[in-house]
């Protein structure tokens, strides 16, 4: 297990979830992000998420309280030099994440574990712009932080079994269940699965063969899933989800994964779901 300080690099919806689980756990945080108003929107967020635990009685006022004074922000990267474990929870952008392990790797001990937080990028392709690319190690949590139980381990083609053990223990800490990918392509697991399913779900929307409404049901009711795939697609985002589409099919060349016209046509017209208040559903306000 990891000891010592825990830190966050990037402080939107995944980097606050992140840091929230963590401190819960009792690890001490340091959440980065590279604005001060992104450090107190994500600290004003788990405030409110910790309300919400507090409402329902999973934890107490002086928990909470407990919990948030574990939390430490910064803007200045190099605060994170000391931590023996940091989580990359950026923009999903190749040579965004590259810059910032980049920066990582020169400040930071080899012995100190690396983890991004991505949902498709393939993981040996981040860690090339370390020195260290043994210590590099995928950590795909899941929206939102909190509640979701999975985290998915992305072995690199270099990471370590060492790597690769912290990982899972920090993960299985802060109460996930984890499964390992052993081969590094994009999308790994999860992403793969969901972009196949979201886009023949779109296919038949397209087609004309049934509404979102009722494929939704279908899945739910037929299937048992929690979620329909437009429902999945709203809450999670559709520009998040034709980005990941869009990496995998680069990677891959497979028609499977390329993003459908009409997940493209929502994207550009602004309707991402239900941070956007409308997606494949109507979300007011």
């Amino acid at each position: 297990m990891p000891t010592g300080q825990i830190a966050v690099v990037g402080a939107g919806l995944m980097g606050a979830g992140i840091a929230q689980v963590a401190a819960r756990a009792g690890y001490d945080v340091l959440l980065c992000d590279t604005t001060t108003t992104n450090l107190d929107r994500a600290i004003a967020a788990i405030a409110v998420s910790h309300d919400r635990f507090v409402a329902k009685n999973v934890m107490t006022s002086a928990d909470a309280a407990a919990a948030r004074a574990r939390i430490v922000t910064t803007t200045d990267l190099r605060d994170a030099a000391s931590a023996t474990l940091i989580i990359e929870a950026v923009y999903e952008d190749l040579e965004v994440k590259r810059d910032v392990f980049a920066q990582l790797d020169a400040i930071t001990a080899p012995s100190t574990v690396l983890a991004t937080n991505t949902t498709a990028i393939p993981i040996t392709t981040i860690a090339a712009a370390t020195r260290h690319p043994e210590r590099v190690v995928g950590t795909h949590f899941f929206s939102p932080v909190p509640m979701m139980r999975l985290c998915e381990l992305v072995r690199g083609e270099q990471t370590t079994d060492v790597t690769l053990a912290a990982a899972r223990s920090f993960a299985e800490n802060v109460g996930k269940t984890c499964i390992v990918v052993e081969r590094d392509v994009a999308g790994f697991v999860t992403s793969r699965l969901l972009i196949a399913f979201v886009n023949e779900a779109i296919g038949l929307v397209e087609a004309g063969v049934a509404t979102a409404s009722d494929i939704d049901l279908a899945c739910t009711l037929g299937f048992g899933h929690a979620m329909g795939p437009f429902a999945t697609l709203d809450l999670t985002g559709l520009d998040v989800i034709a980005h990941a589409a869009q990496i995998i099919y680069d990677d891959t060349g497979d028609d499977r994964f390329a993003p459908p016209a009409l997940l493209r046509q929502k994207v550009a017209d602004g309707d991402l779901g239900r941070k956007t208040g409308r997606g494949f559903f109507d979300y007011p306000s």
